[in-house]
């Protein structure tokens, strides 16, 4: 997380989010639209999704090129994948609307220092030499996103004292959480904790809670409504801003 930055004539700030039918999905990013509003008080903040949840983000975007208002879209989302380089910019193009788009949230230093807390209140803290952690993300079909997403692994242990991190994939690519955790056993580890690198429970971290249980290994709580996922999120809003008023 960056310091602060002043940016004046700030543009609306949609949050781009995937959308779940699942409700705890889109009241996370509901919650964090609401977060942002109170670290910058009078910034324009719009929570849209790019599928089954409502409101949609063409819908968002268009409403604002009506009123002539500009906007900056800023993926909430924990990879580059298609979503992000594909979904979006075809919903963006589709609105008729003139906005800068951000980068996604990625494995952002601030999101891994939260990643890091939800997995001590699991129960294992940093300083624990026998403690293995399965960090599960989601898996694309992008090779370039699920590699960027396997530096997480040496991203988090770094910090620590554990056995290890391995990063695993609910969908898509190897390794599963059970091919992880026998990693990190071969490596001495006693203690495993499953961290689900999501921003919120939905059906597919409950999939993965759910292998975690046959196990035996407990489960961290995702990322979830966090002033450390909300100031990611403002870093990339501002980087956009800063790079206009630079040009």
């Amino acid at each position: 997380m960056r310091a602060a930055r002043l940016v004046t004539a700030d543009p609306a700030l949609i949050l781009a989010a995937h959308g779940s039918a699942d409700p705890r999905s889109p009241q996370v990013a509901q919650a964090l639209a609401g977060r942002i509003r109170r670290l910058r008080p009078g910034l324009d903040v719009h929570a849209a999704f790019l599928e089954t949840s409502a409101p949609f983000v063409g819908e968002v975007l268009t409403d604002l090129a009506r009123r002539g208002e500009s906007a900056v879209v800023v993926p909430m989302l924990l990879a580059s994948a298609h979503h992000a380089r594909v979904d979006l910019p075809a919903v963006i193009e589709q609105s008729g609307a003139e906005v800068r788009v951000a980068e996604a949230l990625g494995e952002d230093p601030a999101l891994v220092t939260l990643l890091g807390q939800r997995v001590a209140a699991a129960g294992a803290p940093a300083d624990r030499r026998d403690v293995g952690v399965v960090v599960v993300a989601v898996g694309t079909s992008n090779d370039a996103a699920n590699a960027r997403t396997s530096t997480l692994a040496a991203a988090l242990c770094s910090r620590t004292r554990w056995a290890g991190v391995e990063v695993a994939f609910a969908t898509g690519p190897h390794p599963t959480v059970a091919e992880a955790a026998i990693r990190l056993r071969s490596r001495g580890a006693r203690h495993l904790v499953v961290a689900p690198w999501f921003l919120a429970h939905g059906r597919i971290t409950d999939r993965v809670a759910a292998s975690a249980a046959e196990l035996g290994i407990p489960m961290a709580e995702p990322l979830g409504s966090h002033n450390l996922v909300a100031a990611a999120l403002l870093d990339r809003f501002d980087d956009v801003c800063l790079a206009r008023v630079a040009a």
